[in-house]
């Protein structure tokens, strides 16, 4: 009788406990989803404001590579063609208006509709913003967790040093200088273009070796940390292999913090695409942005940094929803219960 009551009452305590994280997963899921339309809302009331800030203006661009003389009379006309003669409000709200239609305008120099370029060069932007987080996991984990178990040894601090060296180093200079060994003095590597997966393999590693650094000591810090709590030592003493403390363990509770890299991680590969990709001429979003952006193609930008911006926040919304189901420690406010 008494067993059973112990075994009710447990499974009463724990079906109390699920309850309690799934209505506090749920209700911080719904604040999240429902400040997302702000947070994009002021993504795109910026960029169109900044885009239009640059003086030049993308009437005489425009007549300039069509190879028209832009007089006053020419570029009066396109501007009135464009939309671009009307007050800043009116040009914004009747974007808007269109967004929320799935409408993104039409480009200015191209006069197709911006949503189908960008969906045409989409997947080039994200295989190899992809070829790049493979490279950021299989060389980051390995490195961290060793330089973790051999803490200040030769090896901890070639790795931290060449981590500082990767962060510091420009991309669009890595970029160069990869290009120029591997493929101008060596000749391993095609120069540019996109077709075999040699074409890939230098702009992966140039987009992916920076956020590497970080990744590796984030994960030797977590894994260091793990490694100096409590029941790490209590499994020591009870005599369990180090092999079973390290993989059933202390890598899962020093993954859990990682987490909230993923999603920032995604938003930086998707960024730094934009210099990756044009070092190395690889037809994606980023080449693309550059060309508008030069072009003064204002649909194009607005359009991009939308896209860009959504990405990014629902990636950080999957992550931190990931780390709350992950570690149970966190209640519905976001913080920790110590």
């Amino acid at each position: 009788m008494g067993l059973l009551w112990l075994l009710s009452f447990c499974t009463m305590k724990t079906w109390e406990v699920m309850k309690e994280m799934y209505e506090s997963t749920w209700l911080f899921c719904l604040k999240r989803v429902i400040t997302l339309p702000f947070v994009l809302l002021g993504v795109s009331i910026m960029t169109f404001l900044f885009i239009r800030f640059v003086p030049v203006d993308p009437a005489e661009v425009i007549l300039r590579l069509s190879g028209v003389a832009p007089t006053a009379e020419a570029i009066q006309a396109l501007r009135s063609e464009l939309g671009t003669d009307q007050p800043l409000s009116i040009q914004y709200f009747i974007w808007l208006k269109g967004v929320l239609y799935f409408d993104f305008g039409t480009s200015f120099v191209s006069k197709l509709p911006v949503a189908q370029e960008i969906l045409e060069k989409l997947p080039a932007t994200f295989e190899l913003a992809l070829a790049a987080f493979v490279c950021i996991i299989c060389f980051s984990i390995p490195l961290g967790i060793i330089s973790a178990l051999y803490k200040n040894s030769v090896f901890d601090k070639i790795v931290g040093l060449l981590s500082i060296i990767s962060v510091s180093i420009p991309t669009f200079w890595l970029g160069f200088f990869l290009l120029y060994l591997f493929s101008l003095k060596l000749g391993i590597f095609p120069t540019n273009g996109k077709g075999t997966i040699l074409h890939m393999i230098l702009p992966a590693v140039a987009l992916a070796l920076p956020t590497t650094g970080l990744f590796v000591q984030a994960i030797r810090t977590s894994v260091i940390e793990e490694l100096q709590k409590y029941y790490v030592q209590y499994a020591y003493l009870r005599g369990l292999k180090k092999t079973v403390i390290l993989s059933r363990h202390v890598f899962k509770n020093a993954a859990i913090p990682l987490t909230t890299m993923l999603g920032m991680t995604l938003g930086n590969l998707l960024g730094g695409a934009v210099i990756v990709e044009q070092v190395f001429s690889w037809p994606g979003l980023g080449r693309y942005l550059i060309e508008s952006i030069i072009n003064r193609d204002y649909p194009v930008v607005q359009c991009y940094v939308l896209i860009i911006a959504i990405i990014y926040v629902f990636a950080n919304l999957c992550t931190d929803i990931l780390h709350r189901v992950l570690d149970p420690r966190l209640n519905g406010e976001g913080g920790r219960v110590e």
